[in-house]
């Protein structure tokens, strides 16, 4: 009997969560904790401006103990081009959630220039599509003689097309993006009519201070707005020592608290965890939310020299074995 009903608590926190996917049918993004890792995800601005080509994968296991709560998979690249002023993005996205099964795939364009000696301004476009795939086989999710849910499968692709733009010195970033306009194509009667004719806004910023030689600390922020929902605004903090080791925690109001810790692997691999704790209802029926990332940072060598040939805002060249931050 407390078998049961344990269940039958898990089955309404997951037919909560799909509920709720109508409205990330029309993100960009699934939801990240390490989103300071992955720019390039929702802001097709960012792509061109890192230091040197970036690889980066993510997967993250949400509400650890729930069946079929989200799981997602991110395999991503930023690469800057030599003339230092256009890049190139990939993104390749499985966001999976009970029987829903949701694939992103697209291609990012970025354009910068300089608006002042230190400052520069980039704006991105991105273009792709969205593979929806619900398969109700997957899973129970009605009770005995009282369906919940639409038992019809759904398989259905959608085009997307987002754009960004990111402004930023050495020490600090402000960007706005939108994931995608096309809502018509996302939003229907067969999915989520609740949210249709809705566009996402993602604002992202962060500022880094240089506490001495060796420590960097950077609060962060990340805010995803949908006219009609609440605000989901994320707060974060990181530290940095001796350019190797990151510590820090985060906060998403209303929803999780969360611990984040990272090293550099060497010069061009840096791996990062992190783990939310729930401080909804939510909290009380899993166990947490382990994430992990996975970033190459082509090019990079640790010798103290630079071989890319770049320059700095300031006209310098860039020392990219000792990297911004961001």
């Amino acid at each position: 009997m407390v078998h049961t009903i344990q269940n039958f608590k898990y089955q309404l926190c997951l037919l909560f969560a799909i509920l709720l996917t109508g409205f990330s049918f029309g993100q960009k993004e699934p939801q990240y904790t390490q989103y300071m890792y992955n720019i390039g995800g929702f802001n097709p601005a960012y792509v061109g401006t890192t230091e040197t080509p970036e690889i980066s994968t993510m997967y993250r296991a949400q509400w650890l103990s729930i069946p079929g709560a989200p799981r997602t998979l991110r395999l991503g690249a930023n690469i800057p081009f030599s003339n230092e002023k256009t890049g190139l993005g990939i993104n390749a996205i499985n966001d999976q959630l009970g029987p829903v099964s949701q694939t992103y795939i697209d291609l990012a364009y970025s354009y910068q220039f300089n608006i002042s000696d230190n400052t520069k301004l980039s704006f991105g476009m991105d273009v792709g599509g969205s593979l929806l795939d619900v398969d109700f086989s997957k899973g129970s999710f009605e009770n005995p003689g009282e369906p919940i849910l639409d038992r019809e499968d759904i398989n259905k692709f959608y085009l997307t097309i987002g754009a960004g733009m990111f402004m930023y010195q050495e020490n600090w970033y402000l960007g706005l993006s939108i994931p995608n306009f096309l809502t018509d194509g996302i939003y229907n009667d067969e999915v989520a009519t609740v949210i249709e004719d809705k566009i996402q806004f993602n604002m992202i910023g962060g500022y880094v201070f240089d506490l001495s030689d060796n420590t960097k600390f950077k609060p962060a922020f990340l805010a995803n707005y949908i006219a009609g929902a609440p605000i989901n605004f994320n707060i974060s903090a990181n530290f940095l020592f001796s350019e190797r080791f990151v510590v820090g925690a985060s906060y998403r109001v209303g929803n999780a608290v969360s611990g984040l810790a990272g090293f550099h692997i060497s010069d061009p691999i840096f791996f990062g965890v992190s783990y939310d704790y729930n401080t909804n209802g939510l909290g009380e029926y899993n166990s947490g939310t382990p994430e992990f990332v996975l970033k190459f940072y082509l090019g990079r060598k640790g010798n103290g020299t630079n071989r890319s040939g770049k320059t700095n805002l300031k006209g310098k060249p860039k020392q990219i074995d000792t990297p911004r931050f961001f």
